[in-house]
C-alpha cells in the first residue's frame, strides 16, 4: 500500500475518514403537552391491550441518526439554509456599480431638453476641428495613477496585478450564487413529521358578559359547535357561569366545593373542516321553577330594570321568588333561551380553507404530477402539520368581539337536536325565524381570537394542565374536544378514554298522572350497590371537577320530554362486566308541599358498558322498570333480562321508551371488530390465559388459536381505515413481533412470519392507495414514514417465549426453517431462482455455515453483556443464557428481524411481491433501521463492515436490488409507461443504497450500483429515461456525507472498499498520479478515472451522455445532471471541513474532467450575449477564417457591426466541426454549469491549469475563450432595480421565459419572425429546438413565484440579495480575469495574434458589461499589462479589437466614479503612448479613438460629457508630465487629437438638447455626418449611429437607408483601392436602391487617399464589410416591407459571393430572395407605406426653423390629429403650452397677421404627386410609394375669402411641393425646395368631380369578381332618389345655358361630355346590377331603374345641346399661359384617374 504523504494525511484528518459506525441510535423522549403524561391511574391492574396502548403512547422515539449528517453533500438540510447560515459568519464587501448610483447628471439631461432651438444656424453643419467650445486646459484633471509612467518589466507588472487580484477575495463562490430551486432535489429525504395529537384550526372563545333587561336569578350558559350541513354536533359542550357573586350565593347550599377548573370562561375550540355551515350555539338554562318556559321568560320580555317604579317592585318580588327556588331546587335546571352565531361570518373562511379545506386533517391528497408540485406540497404539508399542532393557522384573522342582542325562547316540545338543526337551517335561509319564534332581549358578549403559541393556564379535555401552567393561577382556559365531521387520519399518541352519554327522548305519555316534571339522574356504576357510583362524571361550571351523578334539565309538565344534555364520563382503564350506566327517572315537585320530598322516583333503566368484552356505543331504546331493580340486573341488558320472581314491572310492558345515545373518544377501545379480534388473540399468545377465550361473540379453543390468529391477521386489512390508522403503530408493532416470534401452541410450532408479512404489505398498500392520506414528494405515505422514523424498533420477544419443552438451546426450534409457505418461493420465476441458486440464505438450498472469527465472537459476547440491561436486547440476553463466551460457532437458529424481512421480501409472490416492490421504500427503511439497531445491539460497530452481516443476508440484499431494478425497467417499458411509479421506486432504491453505504461494506454496495447500471442499460432503450433514472440514483448517492472519501479523492486508504471494477489497482493514488499521468488526461473522463473515482465517474458519464444526446425530452435530463453536479460542488464549497485551500485544490482535481465536458458542450450553452442589446456595447467580432476565399455569414454580419444581435462567438470554428443538431440548454441550466466551471478554475491547482493551457491546441483554447466570453454575460450584474423588482433567480427565470417567447416568435412567419430568426441565428440554423415546451406552465409558475417571493421579502433581504449578486458578478469576472492571465502566461512565448485577439475580445466584452469598480480596477491593470507586453501585435494585427477597446475605455472615461475614470484615462494614455512608440505615427489609433468617441456619442444616451472632458484633461496632463515623450512629436499629436475629441463632444451637447425631438436630432446627426464628408471612417460611424437611432424608433426603412449610404460610401473607397469586376462601381451602382445614394460620391483624390495610414482602415472598408452592411440593410428593408428593394440590394451582393464561391451563402441569399418575391405576391396591395404631411413653422421662437417647410414621413395610417398632437405637445414643452398654436387650415399663411410672441405650426396632409410621363413607369403599388419627391395638397376657397360656397363660386387651389431628397431617405423629414400653385375655376372643379364619379362607376362595374354591394353603393350615390340632385344640380348650374364668355366654351363642352359618359356608365351599372341581384331585391332594382330613367330624361336636353362655335374647322387660342395650365391640368386628370 502506498502511504499518504504528510500533507495529505493532515488534510484527510480535517475531512474525517470514513467512519466504521456512521449511524447512531438515539432514544428521544416524546414531547408531552401536559405537565403530567396522560396515563390511567390503576396501572398494575390493566389488561395487556390497554397496557400495550399506553406503553406505545409514552414510549420514547427511537431514531437512527447519521453522526456526520449535514457536513458535506448531505442534503438533509436545504441548500438555502446552508447558504444563509454560511453567510451569517461572513461579511460581504459592498461592491460599487455605476448603474446603481442615481447620478446627478441624469437630472441635468432632463433639464437640457428645453433649451431654445437656436443651435442649428451653421448650414454647413460643422465647425472647424480646431475651434473648441470649451478650453480643456481650463479644467481640473483627475487624480493620476501612481507609477504609470515608471519603467516596470512586463513580468513584474503581471505579478503585481496577480497579487492585487488575490487580495480580499471570498473563498466560497457558491455562497454568492442564488440557491437553486429544489424542484428536482431528489436527495432531500424529508424528515417525517413527528406523530402528534391532532388539532384542527384552534379558535379562542372568551365569554365576557351575559345580561338581560332584568337581573333576577342565576343563569347558566353553555356553548357548542354545530354543522348544519352534516347535521352533526362537532364539539363537546363548554359550560360557563357568568353570574354575579350575589346570584352564586343563591346556590351555595348545592355547591359545597368549587373546583378552579369549573370557573373557566375561556374555551379553545378546534375546527378541522371549516365551513360556512358551522354555527356556535349558545344555550342558556336557569334554575327550575314553577311554570312553563314561556311564563318564566315573560318578565324578561316585558320588564326593564331601568323603568323603576312598579317594574322595580315586580323585579324585587321575582328575585325573592327565584332565591327560594334556588335554595329548594338548586340542582335542577330548566331550558330557557338559545342563540345561534354564524361563526364564519366573523372569521374569514378563506383563511382557514386555504390551508385545510381540501385536506383531510394534515393528510393532503397528493395529486400525481411533476415533482415540483409534490415538493411544494410536501413543504406546505410539513408547515401545516406544525400548524395543526400549535394551532396557529388562524393567526391571520383579527380578534373580534361578537355581541348577541336577542335570544330565542326555548320551546318545551322542540328541544331535541333534530329540532335545533331545523331551526338553524331556517335561520340560515332567512330571518323569518325571528318573527316566528319569540325572542328575549339581552346581551351576550364574547371575544373570538386566534390561539397563539404559549397560551398559559390551559386544561385539556381531561382537565390535565397544559404547559406552561404557572403557579399563580388565573382563571383557566379549557380545551374543548372536537368531534370532526369526517374522519381524521392521525394515529393516537396520547391516552384518552372518554364516554359521552346523550339522553334523547322519554315517552311516559301513558304513565300515571304524577310523571310531569321529569329529570333523569345518570350514574356510572362499578357495581349494583348505590355506593358503587363512580365519581368520574365531569362536572359543569362552578362546581366540583368530578361528580357521581348528573341530572337532565326539566321541561315543566311534559310527559314525553326531549333532552339535549351531554354527560361526559372519564372511563376507567380497566372495565369489567359489572360496570354499567344507571338511569333513574324522577318527578320533581316544584311547589313545596308538606310531607312530600322534592324527588319522586318514577323508574329505572341501565346499560352494561361491555358486551362480549367490547365497549357498547351507539343508539339504544331502553325499557324502563317501575320498581327497584333485582340483584345481578347489571349482568344483562334491560331488553334481555331473564325472567325474575317476582317479575319486574315495566313501563308499557317492556317496550323501549327511553332513547339514549352513547359515544366514545378513546385511544384504547378500537371500535372495530377486526382489530379487536387481532389484539385479543395476540394477547392470548403472550399472556397466561385460560382457554377457551372469548373473542367478540365466539369462543376460541387452544387448538383453534393458530387458525383464528392467522385468519385475524389476514382480515386486518378489512378493518375500517380510520381505526386502522388510529391504532397503526400498535398494529404494525404486533405484526412485526409475530414475524419474528415462532409460537409453540398446544405442542405444535406455529410460524406466523409469512402471514404477518403479507398483512403488513396489504396495510402498506391500502394506506398508499387511500386518497385521504397524504404523501411526501417521493410518494411515501406520511403516516408510514413517521412510523419507521420514530416508532419502529426491533420487536421484543418475551423471555418465556416457549411454552413447552426443556431448557437450553437444544430445544429451540431452528426458526429459519419454519417460514410458512416456503413452497411458494418456487413460483417466484425462473430468473429469480437462478439468482437465488448461489444464495445460502435460502434454507431450502443446502449451504455450509461458516464459523465466526474467534475475535469477532468474543467482541460480540462481551458487547452482549454490556447491553444486557437494555429492554430491547432480549436476543442478547437469551444468547448470554445459552451461549457461553467460549462456545463453538453460533447456532443457526437465531432469527434476526432484518434477515427475516429480507427473506420475506425475496420469497414473496403474486400480489404481495407487487406490493413489496411498489412500496419498496417502506421495507427498505425498515431493513436499514433494523440493521442499524442490530449492529448497535450486537456491538458490531467495531467489527469490519464485511463481517457484520451473514452471507445469506448479503445474497438476499443482492437479489432484492436486482429484482427492484428489473421492476423499474419493467414499469418503464410497459406500453402505458408508468414512469412516475418507476421514478418513486428508483428513488427508494437510491436511498436504500445510500443507507447501506453507512452499514455494509462499500465494495459490496458499489457492486450493487454497478449491477444496477448495467441491468438498466440492458433493459431500457429510451435514452433520456435511462439517464434520468441513473442520474436520480446517483444524485442521492452523491449527497452522502462521506462522498469525498467514497470517491477516493485522495487515495485508496486501508479501509477503502474494493472497487467494482477489477482493473483498479488499489495502490493508485491521485496524489502520486500528478507526476505520472499526462496532464491532459486529468481533464478527460478516462476509464482510469472512472475506476478510481467510482461515483463521480458515473455521474460525469451520465452528464456527458445527456449532453451528447439529441432526443425528445432530453433537456429535462440535462437539467437534472447539471443540477446534481451543481449541488455537489456547492456542498463542498460550503462544507466547514473543507475551508483549507489545499483541500479545495484536491477536491477540485476530482472534478477536472468536468471542464472537458463543458468545453465539448459549448455549442449547446445558452448564449447570454444574444438578448442583451444595451446601446454602446461593443459587439462580438469574429476572426476571419483561414481561407480568404470564403466569407462566413457570421463574420460578415459581425464585421458589418450587426447592431441587432450579438453573435455566437467563434461560430466559424464551430462550423469546422461535423454538423450536428444539438439540444440547447436553458439559461438557468447553463448558468449552473458555468458556475461549476468557474469554481473549478478558481480552486484547481493554478500551475496545473497553466500547463494544461500550454498543451492545448489553438482550437480548444479558442473554445475556452468562448466559454469565458459567455460567462461574462451570464454573471453580469443586473442592477439594484432588478433586485428590487424580483429576486435574482426569478429574474433569471423570466429571462428564460423571454427566450422561449422569442423562440415562439422565431417560428412565426413574416417580417418579425424573419427578423427574430436573423437576430438569433446568424448561421441560419434554428438554435433553440424544443425550447417552448412547458412555456405556459413556466409562465404561471414564474408569475406565482415572483408574487410569492416578493411578498415574503423584507427590504433587508432584498439588500442582501443585491449585495450577493454584486459580489457574484465581481468574483465571477475576477476568476475569468485570472484564467485569461493564465492563458496569456501559458502561451506568452509564442503568443499568436489570434489568441491575443480572443483574450482581448473577452476583456472588451467584460468592459462593456455592468461591472463593479473592484473588477474594473483589476481589468484595466490587466489591459495595461497586455499593452506593455504585446503592444506591437496589438497595433499591427488586432485592428478590430483595438477599435472596440478604444470605445470601451472611452466609455469608462465618462464614468461618474472617480476611480474608474482615472483607471480608464491611464489605460487610454498608455494605449496611445505604446502605439506611438511602436510605430512612431499613431494615425491609426487617432482615427480609432476619434471614431470610438463619435460612435459613443451617437449611441450611448447615458454618458456624461462633463466627466469625459475631465478625462481628456487628465490625458492631456499625462502627456505634459511624460518626460520620456517630450522630445518627440507625441505631445503635439495628443494635443491635436484631444482638440478633435473636444469638438465632437460639443456636437453631443447639441444632440442632448434634441433628445426628445427625433426629427431635430436626426437633422443634427445628419449634419454632423455631412461634416465628416472628408473623413469616411467617421462619416460611416455617424451613419451607423443614425441607423441605430432609427432602428430604436422602429423606422426600419430609414435605418436601412443609412446602411445603404454606408455601403455606397464603402463601395466608393473600395473602387479606388481595388479594381474587381464583381465589385460595385462606387455609389453609382446604388442608384436603383435609392437615388439619394449618389451623395456618397467620393471627394477628389487629392483631398483624400484611402492608402493613407489610419484612413479607411476600419473593419467595414473591405469586401466582407460591404457584404455585411448590405445584408443588414436587406434585413431591415424586408422588415419594413420594401421587398422590391431587397432584390436590388442582393443584385450587388450576389456577384461578390459568386466571386468568393460562397455557395452556402448564395443558397441562403436566394432563399431570402424567394421569400421576398413570395411576399410581394402575397402582400402586394396590402402593404402599408408611409403617410406624408407638410409641416410649416412660423414665428421667431423657432429660430432657424422659422418659415421653413418640411415634408414629414410618418408611419402608415397616421392621422392628422396624431402628428398634430405630437408636435404641439413637444413644442409646447419647449416654449410653453400657451405659446404654441396649430393653424387649422392649409391656406397660405400671412406672417404679418401672426402674433410675434407665439410659435405657429401648420400641418397639412399631402399625397405623392406624379407627372403624366412618370405615371407610365410607376405601374405597381410599390413604385407609387417609393422614391418620392413631389407631393400635392388641395385647398378649397371662394373669392370672398370663405373656404366653401355655392357651386358657381367654389374655387380650388392645388399646391405641388418638391423636396430636396427623395423619400425614403436617411431622415424622416426633408426640406421643401420648390412650391407650385394652380387655381381651378368653379366649372373646372365641377369637371373634376364628375370625372371622379364616372371613374368610380367604371371601376365598380368592371370589377372582377363582381361585388354587388359595392356596385349598389356607388350606383345609389349617382342615381338614388335622395341624391340625384347632386349630378343634376351640377348640370343645371353649369349646362343649363351656354356661357356668355367664349373662354368657357371648352370647359362647358368638356363638362357636357363628362355627363354623357356619366349617364352611359350609370346605364351599364344598372344593367350589371340586374344580373347580380337576388329575387328579393327585384323591387329595389325597379326603383333604381326608375330613378336612372328619370335622371337620364332630365339630363338629356342639356347633354344634347352643343356649342356651335366649337365645331368650326379651326380655332386659334392665343393665351400661352392657359395652354400651360391646360397641359398641367391634363396631367393631373390622368394621374387622378390612374390613382383612383
Amino acid at each position: 500500500m502506498t502511504q499518504l504523504n504528510n500533507l495529505d494525511s493532515e488534510l484527510l484528518q480535517d475531512l474525517g475518514d470514513f467512519p466504521e459506525d456512521d449511524l447512531d441510535i438515539v432514544l428521544t423522549s416524546k414531547e408531552c403537552r401536559t405537565l403530567q403524561p396522560s396515563v390511567p391511574e390503576e396501572w398494575a391492574e390493566l389488561d395487556p391491550h390497554v397496557r400495550d396502548c399506553v406503553q406505545t403512547y409514552i414510549r420514547e422515539w427511537l431514531i437512527v441518526n447519521r453522526k456526520n449528517q449535514g457536513n458535506s453533500g448531505s442534503c438533509s438540510f436545504s441548500r438555502v439554509g446552508s447558504q444563509k447560515d454560511f453567510l451569517k459568519n461572513k461579511t460581504l464587501q459592498k461592491q460599487t456599480f455605476e448603474s446603481d448610483d442615481t447620478l446627478d447628471y441624469g437630472n441635468q439631461n432632463d433639464q437640457m431638453g428645453c433649451r431654445p432651438l437656436t443651435v442649428l444656424c451653421n448650414e454647413s453643419g460643422r465647425m472647424p476641428l480646431s475651434s473648441c467650445d470649451l478650453d480643456l486646459r481650463g479644467l481640473q484633471p483627475d487624480v493620476h495613477l501612481d507609477r504609470l509612467l515608471q519603467h516596470v518589466s512586463a513580468e513584474d507588472f503581471v505579478k503585481q496585478n496577480e497579487e492585487a487580484r488575490r487580495a480580499n477575495r471570498l473563498a466560497e463562490l457558491f455562497a454568492l450564487y442564488p440557491a437553486v430551486d429544489e424542484e428536482d432535489a431528489v436527495e432531500i429525504r424529508p424528515v417525517p413529521e413527528c406523530p402528534k395529537e391532532h388539532f384542527g384550526n384552534r379558535i379562542l372563545f372568551k365569554l365576557q358578559t351575559l345580561k338581560f333587561d332584568i337581573e333576577i336569578e342565576p343563569l347558566f350558559a353553555s356553548i357548542a359547535l354545530y354543522d348544519i350541513k352534516e347535521r352533526k354536533k362537532i364539539s363537546e359542550n363548554f359550560h360557563c357561569d357568568l353570574n354575579s357573586e350575589q346570584f352564586k350565593g343563591f346556590l351555595r347550599a348545592h355547591t359545597p366545593c368549587i373546583a378552579p377548573s369549573s370557573q373557566a370562561r375561556t374555551a379553545v375550540l378546534s375546527v378541522t373542516y371549516p365551513s360556512s355551515d358551522i354555527y356556535l350555539v349558545v344555550k342558556i338554562e336557569k334554575i327550575l321553577q314553577q311554570g312553563e318556559i314561556a311564563e318564566c321568560a315573560e318578565p324578561y320580555m316585558v320588564l326593564k330594570e331601568s323603568d323603576g317604579g312598579k317594574s322595580k317592585e315586580k323585579t324585587e318580588k321575582l328575585k325573592t321568588q327565584a332565591e327560594s327556588f334556588c335554595q329548594r331546587l338548586g340542582k335542577y335546571k330548566m331550558p330557557f333561551a338559545w342563540a345561534p352565531i354564524g361563526l364564519f361570518n366573523f372569521i374569514n373562511i378563506s383563511t382557514l380553507e386555504r390551508d385545510t379545506v381540501d385536506s383531510e386533517s394534515w393528510n393532503v391528497r397528493a395529486v400525481p404530477g411533476d415533482r415540483k408540485t409534490m415538493t411544494a406540497q410536501a413543504r406546505r404539508l410539513s408547515d401545516r402539520n406544525s400548524v395543526y399542532e400549535e394551532g396557529c393557522t388562524l393567526s391571520n384573522f383579527k380578534p373580534t368581539t361578537i355581541s348577541v342582542n336577542s335570544f330565542f325562547k326555548q320551546e318545551g316540545d322542540r328541544l331535541s337536536d333534530e329540532d335545533l338543526f331545523k331551526f338553524l337551517a331556517d335561520y340560515k335561509r332567512s330571518s323569518s325565524l325571528q318573527r316566528r319564534v319569540k325572542s328575549i332581549p339581552g346581551l351576550l358578549k364574547l371575544e373570538v381570537s386566534p390561539v397563539f403559541e404559549g397560551l398559559s393556564c390551559c386544561l385539556t379535555p381531561e382537565v390535565l394542565p397544559v404547559k406552561p401552567f404557572p403557579e399563580l393561577r388565573s382563571r383557566p382556559t379549557k380545551e374543548i374536544l372536537e368531534f370532526p365531521t369526517r374522519e381524521v387520519y392521525v394515529p393516537h399518541t396520547i391516552y384518552r378514554n372518554l364516554l359521552y352519554v346523550y339522553p334523547q327522548r322519554l315517552n311516559f305519555a301513558n304513565r300515571l298522572a304524577s310523571a310531569r316534571n321529569i329529570t333523569i339522574k345518570i350514574q356510572f356504576m362499578s357495581g349494583e350497590d348505590p355506593s358503587c357510583a363512580m365519581p368520574i362524571i365531569f362536572g359543569k361550571s362552578n362546581g366540583a371537577e368530578f361528580v357521581q351523578e348528573a341530572y337532565t334539565a326539566v321541561t315543566y309538565h311534559n310527559k314525553s320530554p326531549d333532552f339535549y344534555e351531554e354527560v361526559k364520563i372519564k372511563l376507567p382503564a380497566k372495565l369489567t362486566g359489572k360496570h354499567h350506566l344507571l338511569f333513574t327517572f324522577h318527578h320533581i315537585s316544584c311547589q313545596p308541599k308538606q310531607g312530600t320530598s322534592v324527588e319522586t322516583v318514577l323508574g329505572y333503566s341501565w346499560l352494561p358498558i361491555l358486551l362480549n368484552d367490547r365497549l357498547q356505543t351507539g343508539h339504544y331504546c331502553l325499557p324502563v322498570a317501575l320498581e327497584k331493580l333485582p340483584l345481578n340486573y347489571s349482568l344483562h341488558s334491560p331488553e334481555k333480562v331473564p325472567l325474575q320472581i317476582p317479575p319486574i314491572k315495566w313501563v308499557e310492558g317492556h317496550k323501549g321508551v327511553f332513547n339514549v345515545e352513547i359515544q366514545t373518544v378513546s385511544s384504547v377501545h378500537t371500535q372495530d371488530s377486526h382489530l379487536e379480534k387481532f389484539f385479543t388473540l395476540c394477547h392470548a399468545l403472550e399472556g397466561q390465559v385460560t382457554f377457551p377465550i372469548r373473542v367478540l361473540d365466539q369462543k376460541v379453543l387452544e387448538a383453534s388459536l393458530e387458525h383464528e390468529l392467522k385468519l385475524s391477521i389476514v382480515c386486518l386489512n378489512s378493518a375500517r381505515l380510520e381505526p386502522l390508522v388510529l391504532f397503526l403503530h400498535l398494529v404494525l408493532d404486533k405484526l412485526f413481533q409475530l414475524t419474528l416470534q415462532p409460537m409453540v401452541i398446544a405442542g405444535q410450532t406455529a410460524n406466523f412470519s409469512q402471514f404477518a408479512f403479507e398483512s403488513v404489505v396489504a396495510i402498506v398498500s391500502s394506506l398508499h392507495n387511500s386518497k385521504d392520506l397524504s404523501k411526501d414528494q417521493h410518494g411515501r405515505n406520511c403516516l408510514l414514514a413517521s412510523y419507521v422514523y420514530y416508532v419502529f424498533r426491533l420487536p421484543e420477544v418475551p423471555k418465556d417465549l416457549y411454552k413447552t419443552g426443556g431448557t437450553g438451546a437444544t430445544s429451540m426450534p431452528d426458526t429459519r426453517y419454519y417460514t410458512v409457505g416456503r413452497s411458494s418461493a418456487i413460483s417466484v420465476g425462473s430468473k429469480l431462482m437462478q439468482s437465488r441458486l448461489m444464495s445460502c440464505s435460502n434454507p431450502d438450498i443446502a449451504g455450509t455455515q461458516t464459523t465466526a472469527d474467534e475475535e469477532v465472537r468474543n467482541i460480540m459476547s462481551a458487547k452482549g453483556a454490556d447491553h444486557s440491561g437494555s429492554r430491547m436486547s432480549t436476543f442478547i440476553e437469551a444468547s448470554n443464557e445459552i451461549q457461553p463466551a467460549c462456545a463453538g460457532p453460533r447456532p443457526a437458529n437465531r432469527k434476526h428481524f432484518h434477515e427475516e424481512l429480507a427473506l420475506q421480501m425475496v420469497v414473496s409472490t403474486g400480489m404481495v411481491r407487487e406490493g413489496v416492490f411498489k412500496y419498496a421504500w417502506f421495507f427498505f427503511e425498515l431493513l436499514i433501521k433494523s440493521m442499524a439497531q442490530h449492529v448497535q445491539h450486537m456491538g458490531k460497530h467495531e467489527i469490519p463492515r464485511r463481517s457484520r452481516f451473514s452471507d445469506r443476508f448479503k445474497d438476499d440484499v443482492t437479489t432484492i436490488v436486482s429484482v427492484v431494478t428489473s421492476e423499474i425497467a419493467a414499469l418503464l417499458i410497459k406500453p402505458q409507461k408508468e414512469t412516475e411509479q418507476a421514478e418513486k421506486i428508483n428513488i427508494s432504491l437510491a436511498f436504500f443504497l445510500y443507507d447501506l453505504l453507512s452499514l455494509m461494506d462499500r465494495g459490496f454496495v458499489f457492486n450493487l450500483i454497478k449491477h444496477y447500471c448495467s441491468q438498466l442499460s440492458a433493459k431500457l432503450n429510451s435514452f433520456p429515461t435511462l439517464i434520468s433514472m441513473r442520474l436520480e440514483l446517483l444524485r442521492v448517492l452523491c449527497s452522502h456525507e462521506h462522498y469525498l472519501n467514497l470517491n477516493l479523492f485522495f487515495v485508496s486508504s486501508v479501509s477503502a472498499p474494493a472497487s467494482p471494477c477489477p482493473s483498479l489497482s488499489s495502490q493508485n493514488s491521485s496524489s502520486s498520479s500528478f507526476q505520472d499521468q499526462k496532464i491532459a488526461n486529468m481533464f478527460d473522463l478516462s476509464s482510469e478515472y472512472r475506476q478510481q473515482h467510482f461515483l463521480t465517474g458515473l455521474l460525469f458519464t451520465e452528464l456527458a451522455a445527456a449532453l451528447d444526446t439529441e432526443t425528445e425530452g432530453i433537456s429535462k435530463v440535462q437539467r437534472k445532471a447539471i443540477r446534481a453536479i451543481h449541488t455537489l460542488l456547492s456542498s463542498h464549497d460550503l462544507d466547514q471541513r473543507c475551508w483549507k485551500p489545499e483541500l479545495k485544490t484536491k477536491i477540485a482535481a476530482l472534478y477536472l474532467p468536468l471542464v472537458g465536458i463543458i468545453l465539448d458542450a459549448l455549442p449547446q450553452l445558452f448564449d447570454f450575449t444574444v438578448p442583451d442589446s444595451r446601446s454602446g456595447k461593443s459587439r462580438s467580432v469574429e476572426e476571419e477564417p483561414e481561407s480568404p476565399s470564403t466569407i462566413s455569414q457570421n463574420v460578415a454580419l459581425a464585421i458589418a457591426g450587426n447592431q441587432f444581435s450579438l453573435l455566437k462567438p467563434h461560430a466559424t470554428t464551430l462550423s469546422s466541426l461535423p454538423y450536428k443538431q444539438y439540444s440547447m440548454l436553458t439559461p438557468e441550466t447553463t448558468r449552473s454549469l458555468l458556475i461549476c466551471l468557474l469554481w473549478i478554475l478558481k480552486n484547481a491547482d493554478q500551475s496545473l491549469i497553466q500547463k494544461w493551457f500550454a498543451d492545448l491546441p489553438p482550437l480548444q483554447l479558442s473554445r475556452i475563450l468562448d466559454l469565458l466570453y459567455i460567462c461574462v454575460s451570464c454573471f453580469e450584474y443586473k442592477g439594484k432595480q432588478s433586485s428590487d423588482k424580483v429576486s435574482t433567480l426569478v429574474l433569471q427565470k423570466s429571462r428564460d421565459v423571454k427566450a422561449r417567447l422569442e423562440e415562439a416568435l422565431l417560428r412565426g412567419e413574416g417580417a418579425r419572425g424573419e427578423m427574430m430568426r436573423r437576430c438569433k441565428t446568424p448561421s441560419g440554423n434554428d438554435r433553440f429546438p424544443g425550447l417552448s415546451e412547458n412555456l405556459r406552465w413556466r409562465k404561471e409558475q414564474t408569475q406565482w413565484r415572483q408574487a410569492n417571493e416578493r411578498l415574503d421579502k423584507t427590504k433587508a433581504e432584498i439588500d442582501q440579495e443585491t449585495l450577493m449578486s454584486g459580489n457574484l458578478a465581481t468574483e465571477a469576472n475576477l476568476i475569468i480575469l485570472d484564467t485569461l492571465d493564465m492563458i496569456i502566461q501559458s502561451n506568452s512565448v509564442d503568443c499568436k495574434d489570434s489568441l491575443l485577439g480572443g483574450v482581448l475580445k473577452v476583456l472588451v466584452h467584460s468592459l462593456s458589461s455592468n461591472q463593479s469598480t473592484t473588477y474594473l480596477c483589476h481589468c484595466f491593470a490587466t489591459l495595461r499589462a497586455l499593452i506593455a507586453k504585446f503592444g506591437d501585435l496589438l497595433f499591427e494585427e488586432e485592428v478590430e479589437q483595438c477599435s472596440d477597446l478604444c470605445q470601451r475605455v472611452l466609455h469608462h472615461c465618462s464614468s461618474a466614479i472617480d476611480s474608474t475614470r482615472s483607471q480608464a484615462c491611464a489605460t487610454l494614455y498608455l494605449l496611445m503612448r505604446f502605439s506611438f512608440s511602436s510605430i512612431s505615427n499613431f494615425a491609426r489609433v487617432k482615427m480609432q479613438v476619434t471614431m470610438s468617441l463619435a460612435s459613443l456619442v451617437g449611441k450611448s444616451p447615458d454618458f456624461n460629457e462633463e466627466y469625459l472632458r475631465r478625462s481628456l484633461r487628465t490625458i492631456l496632463a499625462y502627456g505634459e508630465e511624460d518626460v520620456d515623450m517630450q522630445p518627440t512629436l507625441f505631445p503635439a499629436q495628443i494635443d491635436e487629437l484631444l482638440r478633435n475629441l473636444n469638438s465632437i463632444l460639443s456636437d453631443t451637447v447639441k444632440m442632448r438638447a434634441f433628445q426628445e425631438d427625433p426629427e431635430m436630432l436626426m437633422d443634427l446627426m445628419y449634419r454632423i455626418a455631412k461634416g465628416y464628408q472628408t473623413s469616411p471612417d467617421l462619416r460611416l460611424t455617424w451613419l451607423q449611429n443614425m441607423a441605430e437611432k432609427h432602428n430604436k424608433r422602429k423606422s426600419y426603412t430609414e435605418a436601412a437607408m443609412c446602411l445603404v449610404h454606408a455601403a455606397a460610401l464603402v463601395a466608393e473607397y473600395l473602387s479606388m483601392l481595388e479594381d474587381h469586376f464583381y465589385l460595385p462601381v462606387g455609389s453609382v451602382t446604388f442608384q436603383n436602391i435609392s437615388s439619394n445614394a449618389l451623395e456618397e460620391s467620393a471627394v477628389s483624390d487629392d483631398i483624400l487617399s484611402p492608402d493613407e495610414d489610419g484612413v479607411c482602415s476600419g473593419k467595414y472598408f473591405s469586401e466582407i464589410g460591404l457584404v455585411g452592411l448590405l445584408e443588414q440593410a436587406a434585413e431591415l428593408l424586408s422588415t419594413a416591407g420594401l421587398y422590391e428593394t431587397v432584390n436590388e440590394v442582393y443584385k450587388i451582393v450576389i456577384p461578390i459571393l459568386e466571386a468568393h464561391r460562397d455557395f452556402r451563402k448564395l443558397a441562403t441569399t436566394h432563399d431570402k430572395l424567394q421569400k421576398a418575391f413570395d411576399n410581394i405576391i402575397k402582400k402586394g396591395h396590402k402593404r402599408m407605406f408611409g403617410t406624408y404631411f407638410r409641416v410649416g413653422f412660423y414665428g421667431s421662437k423657432f429660430g432657424d426653423l422659422d418659415e421653413q417647410e418640411y415634408v414629414y414621413k410618418e408611419p402608415a395610417i397616421t392621422k392628422l390629429p396624431e402628428i398634430s398632437h405630437r408636435l404641439e405637445g413637444f413644442y409646447g414643452q419647449c416654449f410653453g403650452e400657451d405659446t404654441v398654436e396649430v393653424i387649422k387650415d392649409s391656406a397660405p399663411v400671412d406672417k404679418r397677421k401672426l402674433d410675434p410672441n407665439k410659435a405657429y405650426i401648420q400641418i397639412t396632409f399631402v399625397e405623392p404627386y406624379f407627372d403624366e410621363y412618370e405615371m407610365k413607369d410607376r405601374v405597381t403599388y410599390f413604385e407609387k410609394n417609393f422614391n418620392l419627391r413631389s407631393f400635392m395638397y388641395t385647398t378649397p376657397f371662394t373669392l370672398d375669402g370663405r373656404p366653401r360656397g355655392d357651386l358657381n363660386e367654389q374655387h380650388k387651389r392645388k399646391t405641388i411641393l418638391t423636396t430636396m431628397h427623395a423619400f425614403p431617405y436617411i431622415k424622416t423629414r426633408i426640406n421643401v425646395i420648390q412650391k407650385q400653385e394652380f387655381i381651378l375655376t368653379p366649372i373646372e372643379v365641377a369637371i373634376e368631380d364628375m370625372q371622379k364619379k364616372t371613374l368610380e362607376l367604371a371601376i365598380a362595374t368592371s370589377q372582377e369578381p363582381p361585388d354587388a354591394k359595392m356596385l349598389q353603393m356607388v350606383l345609389q350615390g349617382c342615381v338614388g332618389a335622395t341624391v340625384n340632385q347632386g349630378p343634376l344640380e351640377v348640370a343645371q348650374v353649369f349646362l343649363a345655358e351656354i356661357p356668355a364668355d367664349p373662354k368657357l366654351y371648352r370647359h362647358h363642352n368638356k363638362l357636357r361630355l363628362c355627363f354623357k359618359e356619366f349617364i352611359m356608365r350609370c346605364g351599364e351599372a344598372v344593367e350589371k346590377n340586374k344580373r347580380l341581384i337576388t329575387t328579393e331585391q327585384r323591387e329595389y332594382q325597379q326603383e333604381l331603374k326608375k330613378n336612372y330613367n328619370k335622371l337620364k330624361e332630365n339630363l338629356r336636353p342639356m347633354i344634347e345641346r352643343k356649342i356651335p362655335e366649337l365645331y368650326k374647322p379651326i380655332v386659334k387660342v392665343h393665351s400661352g399661359t392657359r395652354n400651360s395650365f391646360r397641359s398641367s391640368f391634363k396631367k393631373y386628370e390622368t394621374q387622378s384617374s390612374q390613382n383612383s
